[in-house]
């Protein structure tokens, strides 16, 4: 029997206004999984009508009481491990390991923003005047708008409301149509059950066919004063032109093409663990997995051998099964999308290291390429599924052509045993997240988290995430009266 989930506005679990509701599928089996409401704009108008009544009280409460309900929440959410491994399997085909993954990673990203809540925020400035005193003070924008993706949904969705509520913010957050529960109702369960007052948080879902007319009413209500969004770059430059068009302030974390560099001072065996983790944990739908492995052509050979050994021996299907590694995409589609940018690049000359063929309803898999032309879609095109172009080099500086050709700058990682030689070839990467002697999939709920180029701007994490959702004001006190000329 499907789950039944209702719009959360105002702390209460409400209908949409029309009545309607859209399927969530389970993308393994195909059936439903629950019904959620279906928002249309008059929804969104009553979400935000909510978070603007609570924004004041909200503001305004005890930074040690709001630190008490981030805690709480994160202890909720950890206790959740089993029902949230369930929850990902049905909704977005995500497999047990990947599951906890997202409840550990999203409990910490609570417990950061409970510490930033109370941490030190604003400065005291030099004056001209005698006598007076000039602060520069952080303050919350008001209603947030947030837009949380489906491929790590725990963790996105915690990401897309804690920096802004830990501001002093409200927020109002439209989940992904492929995972409306686990980066959105869920996280407002949570928060609830922690004690989070009415209205700080409310959740519109919606039917496929509707979001960018719920998208556009969020973003355009003129009580909405900030925007955040996870997901692919087309989307996203949307997002941010509708943002900027209200002058409103955007955090955009976009799609990456992101490169695994291979020096010739690696250790071959944990370059070939490092990269199949990073193509390959959770079907490739990350938006740091590595599209492109590009190793120094001394450990081409030694490389390719033992990693189409490792991809071959990976476990492709059922999501709840604990031996799989590789399990569904998030849709049918998804996984033919795939398929053909594997078809489109061997029939322009690449060449099939492992796997390839037709997938199985959404799973597709593992599959690694060699060979691929300027030419083929994939050359440019972020995967985003189980699949990855092996690419050789001769020296540092072809390796690092061949990472920054390309309009995303998300992440890179860089296999090296020597640090400086790796953080040298850093320094040239063009990207806004860099792990030396690592792969390139890592995210810690205290760094700046974003990317370059066409992988958006702004960042999550830490105080830079309280930065982006609050504004710096100038306050001055004068401790004696001003003289003035007229």
């Amino acid at each position: 029997m499907p789950i039944t989930r209702e719009l959360f506005i105002g702390g209460k679990d409400v209908p949409a206004a029309s009545g309607r509701t859209t399927d969530d599928l389970d993308p393994y089996t195909g059936e439903v999984y629950a019904t959620v409401a279906a928002a249309g704009p008059e929804d969104v108008r009553r979400a935000v009508d909510a978070a603007d009544a609570a924004f004041e009280e909200w503001a305004a409460s005890t930074p040690f009481a709001r630190r008490a309900i981030f805690l709480k929440a994160a202890d909720l959410l950890d206790a959740r491990g089993e029902q949230v491994a369930e929850l990902m399997a049905q909704e977005v085909g995500g497999t047990r390991p990947w599951a906890h993954f997202n409840v550990a990673l999203a409990a910490n990203i609570l417990r950061e923003a409970a510490a930033a809540v109370t941490a030190p925020r604003g400065e005291v400035l030099s004056a001209q005047e005698t006598g007076a005193l000039g602060l520069a003070v952080r303050e919350p924008l008001g209603v947030v708008a947030a837009f949380a993706p489906w491929n790590a949904p725990v963790i996105l969705g915690v990401r897309a409301v804690a920096a802004p509520l830990a501001a002093g913010n409200t927020v109002v957050v439209k989940p992904s149509e492929d995972a409306p529960i686990a980066c959105g109702l869920l996280i407002a369960d949570v928060l609830r059950e922690a004690g989070l007052p009415d209205g700080v948080l409310n959740v519109v879902t919606n039917a496929r066919e509707d979001a960018a007319q719920v998208a556009e009413a969020l973003i355009a209500d003129d009580r909405v004063r900030g925007v955040n969004f996870t997901g692919s770059t087309g989307v996203g430059r949307s997002v941010g032109e509708l943002a900027a068009r209200h002058l409103k302030p955007a955090v955009l974390e976009l799609g990456g093409k992101n490169a695994v560099i291979v020096l010739d001072d690696a250790d071959v065996d944990y370059a070939v663990d490092a990269a199949a983790f990073s193509v390959f944990m959770n079907a490739g739908q990350i938006c740091m997995s590595g599209d492109r492995i590009l190793v120094h052509e001394s450990l081409a050979e030694e490389f390719a051998g033992k990693f189409a050994a490792k991809v071959a021996s990976l476990r492709a299907g059922d999501p709840s099964d604990p031996h799989t590694v590789v399990g569904p995409l998030v849709s049918a589609s998804a996984a033919e999308r795939v398929a053909g940018l594997v078809r489109d690049a061997v029939g322009k000359g690449a060449k099939v290291l492992v796997g390839g063929g037709a997938p199985e309803g959404a799973v597709h898999p593992a599959t690694v390429l060699t060979g691929v032309p300027k030419d083929a879609d994939l050359y440019y095109a972020e995967a985003f599924g189980p699949l990855c172009v092996v690419d050789t080099f001769a020296d540092d500086a072809g390796a690092v052509a061949v990472a920054n050709d390309t309009d995303n700058g998300l992440t890179c990682g860089i296999i090296t045993e020597n640090a400086t030689h790796g953080l040298a070839v850093a320094r040239r990467v063009r990207t806004g997240i860099v792990h030396v002697n690592d792969q390139s999939v890592a995210d810690e709920p205290q760094a700046p988290f974003g990317g370059a180029k066409a992988s958006g701007y702004g960042r999550f994490g830490g105080r830079w995430g309280i930065e982006a959702f609050s504004n710096t004001r100038w306050v001055t006190i004068a401790t004696q009266h001003a003289h003035y000329p007229f």
